[in-house]
């Protein structure tokens, strides 16, 4: 995991490269809200990316608890070569998605690992790439959360 620049005011920048960065991203992205219409696809570029809401997990007194922080936050994914959604309507831009977790594997055929992010609902995003590179970034200035997530097996 590289940590970019460290954290600026508390902000984050950080880069995944292998499986293990990459849960460290998933960790922080946990429970953040996706914008439809704030996903995109450069195939030409052979990018990714999506601008989030995250809670600020770490700066978080306790789970379930009251208050915390949100921020919103660019991630991108480098050497995409295709992306497959699935129960994500882009027609109704104006909905969010609740992203769970990332995961990573490995094709067999060799091709190179995939990544997919799962969403609340059963909605996926699956990326196909030549090589995993993905990059997160805080932006904006953090704000007053009402509620920490909380998950069923807390």
């Amino acid at each position: 995991m590289s940590d970019e620049g460290g954290s600026s005011g508390g902000l984050l920048k950080l880069k995944a490269a292998d499986s293990d960065d990459l849960q460290v991203i998933a960790g922080v992205l946990q429970d953040a809200l996706v914008p439809v219409l704030d996903i995109a696809h450069d195939p030409a570029a052979r990018r990714f990316l999506f601008a989030a809401n995250r809670f600020r997990w770490e700066t978080a007194a306790g789970e379930g608890q009251r208050g915390g922080e949100r921020i919103h936050c660019g991630v991108t994914f480098d050497n995409v070569a295709r992306v497959r959604r699935r129960g994500i309507d882009r027609r109704q831009p104006g909905t969010f998605l609740n992203l769970l977790t990332l995961s990573l594997t490995e094709r067999p055929n060799g091709d190179g690992p995939v990544v997919e992010l799962v969403f609340a609902g059963d909605a996926a995003i699956r990326l196909e790439t030549t090589g995993l590179l993905c990059h997160l970034e805080d932006f904006g200035e953090p704000w007053p959360a009402q509620w920490q997530p909380r998950h069923a097996n807390d």
